[in-house]
């Protein structure tokens, strides 16, 4: 296991800041202190606007600016950089990677950050039929000039962040790359994207960064291996980030590529109502995920307002939410969910078998030998357990409905 945690959205720092100063001390501490609370280790941020952010923006909206003069990291300055050092504050050793939802527009084939129209009651994007994407079409204008900035563009954002003293350690090539949606999105082809790696790869070797093919939404991995098929591209990919429906993919592609490193890159994001049937739900994602072979997980929203609402009009759950009438805060069930594996499972942690009458579980083995063991009890009675560790036997209950974690020192002598 290398870690657990989330995604670093603009809507999350501007809701946080509503909170009193001593406050948002408090949740930080609590996400991000290590032994303290969720332990946060391992988080996502976007490269420029997302689905959450507080509007359409890109770090260069120059048209035709191939050398980059006006890339600037100027709004980030307003959001995602106070909320990164403000993380780092509480964990130093906080690891980043980074996605972008859409490249630049005039890097685009239709000119627009979006490729889909809103839904009823969603705001107006201003989109144009004929600027509407499909899955399966390559988007971004496949052209070397527009693939060697969009290159540098991403080393231009990786060096704009370490010199705030933020490194970045891996980029991923775009969000859900299948996905014409009605916010920032850019649809491409698995062979759109392997030409795209022929200069993302060396740019990001230039900085030591790594890069992961990703992410991927659909339960298909031949979307995966139809890039791998190019030599040239395949050299750099490191790792997958697998979300949504890549679920379904996720057990064949650690069964044919053990060698890359999978992510579960975006846990699903609920309806912003944050009730009890989803955390179970979302239980249920990561034993999924976790016990077919990803090494990293990464819920979604940090925090939200009350409806979880985004820019663009979709409420989702969130690990708080932030009352802006008086500046209180509360944690969500998904937050406590989260919280049973992602302070006990340590990184380096190495997930064990199980074997029994009881599959609904989870067991790691930490690097000080302790042994972790998550345990689900969705029946509505209490219900008895008996575990068999290392020879020993523990007895005991779980109450009806239940998530529960049991820590196992490690063995003396």
């Amino acid at each position: 296991m290398q870690g657990f945690g989330g995604c670093f959205n603009e809507l999350g720092w501007t809701s946080l800041a509503l909170i009193s100063d001593a406050d948002r001390e408090t949740v930080l501490t609590e996400l991000f202190a290590p032994d303290k609370g969720a332990s946060l280790n391992l988080c996502r941020m976007p490269v420029g606007a997302n689905d959450f952010s507080r509007g359409w923006y890109a770090y260069d909206e120059t048209p035709g600016d191939f050398s980059l003069e006006h890339f600037s990291l100027a709004n980030d300055h307003e959001t995602l950089v106070p909320f990164i050092r403000a993380a780092k504050q509480q964990n130093p050793h906080l690891r980043l990677w980074a996605s972008p939802w859409s490249p630049p527009t005039w890097m685009k084939k239709n000119g627009h950050y979006a490729e889909a129209m809103p839904f009823p009651g969603w705001p107006a994007n201003n989109i144009r039929p004929d600027q509407v994407g499909h899955e399966g079409e390559d988007m971004f204008l496949q052209e070397e000039r527009y693939f060697d900035a969009y290159a540098r563009y991403f080393g231009k954002f990786i060096d704009g962040y370490r010199a705030l003293g933020i490194d970045i350690e891996t980029v991923m090539p775009q969000n859900e790359f299948n996905s014409a949606q009605a916010f920032p999105s850019c649809t491409w082809t698995p062979e759109g994207l392997a030409r795209f790696l022929r200069h993302l790869g060396p740019e990001m070797q230039k900085r030591g960064v790594s890069v992961f093919f990703g992410t991927l939404e659909r339960g298909n991995p031949e979307l995966l291996n139809r890039t791998l098929a190019d030599p040239e591209a395949a050299r750099w990919v490191r790792g997958v980030g697998i979300q949504w429906a890549g679920k379904d993919a996720i057990a064949a592609i650690h069964r044919t590529h053990p060698e890359l490193t999978l992510y579960q890159s975006e846990q699903e994001c609920g309806d912003g109502k944050n009730d009890w049937s989803y955390a179970t739900y979302c239980w249920d994602l990561m034993r999924h995920y976790l016990a077919d072979g990803a090494t990293g997980y990464m819920y979604w929203n940090i925090s939200l307002l009350p409806g979880g609402a985004s820019h663009w009009g979709w409420p989702q759950n969130s690990l708080l939410t932030v009352n802006p009438a008086d500046r209180s805060y509360h944690w969500n069930h998904e937050y406590y969910l989260l919280k049973h594996a992602s302070h006990f499972v340590k990184p380096g942690a190495r997930r064990l078998d199980l074997d029994g009458t009881m599959n609904d579980a989870l067991a790691y083995a930490n690097p000080d030998g302790s042994v972790i063991v998550l345990l689900r009890n969705a029946s509505a009675q209490e219900r008895p357990v008996d575990l068999v560790i290392r020879g020993e036997r523990i007895a005991g209950m779980m109450p009806a409905d239940s998530f529960n974690s049991v820590r196992i020192a490690a063995a003396q002598g």
